[in-house]
């Protein structure tokens, strides 16, 4: 599994948006770990990810940063989803998701998966092979910023 997560922090990167804008993506993978102390109050940790087994909540951050001295306009950031993985949620964000591999984009409430019998049933979180944020407005020089999506090991 620990492979799984170097190649997902490899594929963490638009290669022409980052020539064409300069924008500089730094990725981490985090276990999002659930502590109670002894009066029962519980805190969400998030550790660097050693060893990982089904089941463990996955946190996935990109920091974007503009280095460029021009604003970064039409700039798109495309994460596949390592097959070890199930996509759960992207936090406040409202990415784009494919659940075809990347062929086609869309919020996951619009998206369906086609049946073996010719039939559609609506998309779920588990479907997502990929997930997409394309800003709607040009990042500005020297603008900074943090996207992220949760996972859970399969």
């Amino acid at each position: 599994m620990r492979n799984a997560l170097l190649f997902l922090s490899a594929t963490l990167v638009s290669v022409p948006a980052l020539a064409a804008n300069q924008v500089a993506l730094e990725n981490s993978v985090f276990v999002e770990r659930v502590q109670t102390d002894a009066n029962g109050r519980q805190r969400v940790l998030l550790e660097e990810p050693k060893v990982v087994v089904p089941g463990d909540r996955l946190v996935f951050v990109l920091n974007y940063r503009n280095a460029g001295a021009q604003a970064a306009d039409k700039f798109v950031i495309t994460n596949p989803m390592p097959s070890a993985v199930r996509f759960t949620d992207a936090g406040d964000s409202q990415p784009l998701v494919s659940v075809d591999g990347g062929r086609q984009w869309g919020p996951l409430p619009e998206l369906t998966i086609a049946m073996a019998d010719g039939s559609r049933r609506a998309a779920q979180p588990a479907d997502v092979t990929h997930v997409r944020w394309a800003f709607q407005k040009p990042i500005p020089a020297g603008g900074t910023g943090k996207l992220l999506f949760r996972g859970v090991v399969k």
